[in-house]
């Protein structure tokens, strides 16, 4: 298995494009599966248009599911902070693309995001692993 740990910044963004570096990870890797997984407790990823206003809604929606005020148990942080908590049972920590030669098989307006409402922590890693398919 192949793996990198990409660094993100969440400060300006609540999601964050990773199709490029998905795609860079991907080539010259031939036939297989890629997966993207943030080992983070509030934070998400998820396979979405992006540019077109998708994102956006997206974390619009989350809002209003995950409103943030003081009805969490877990407390501690920013006001609604207990909100962050439960956003990845709704986006999940990781996802799965096949690859065919050297290339994530994305539909055209697909697109691999980093999902972070949390306002606690910027920074974000992120891994990417790679399994080939002759792989025992």
């Amino acid at each position: 298995m192949n793996t990198e740990v990409l660094d993100v910044d969440t400060s300006r963004r609540q999601t964050v494009d990773l199709t490029a570096q998905v795609r860079s990870f991907c080539a010259g890797h031939g036939d297989g599966l890629c997966n993207v997984f943030v080992p983070h407790a509030t934070a998400g990823v998820a396979i979405i248009e992006t540019g077109a206003g998708s994102d956006s809604d997206l974390v619009a929606t989350l809002e209003r599911l995950l409103p943030r005020d003081d009805r969490y148990r877990h407390a501690h942080g920013s006001p609604g902070h207990g909100a962050d908590h439960v956003l990845p049972a709704i986006v999940a920590p990781s996802i799965t693309v096949p690859v065919a030669n050297g290339e994530p098989l994305l539909g055209i307006w697909q697109s691999v995001v980093l999902v972070d409402l949390n306002r606690d922590n910027p920074r974000r890693s992120v891994r990417l692993s790679f399994v080939g398919a002759d792989a025992t």
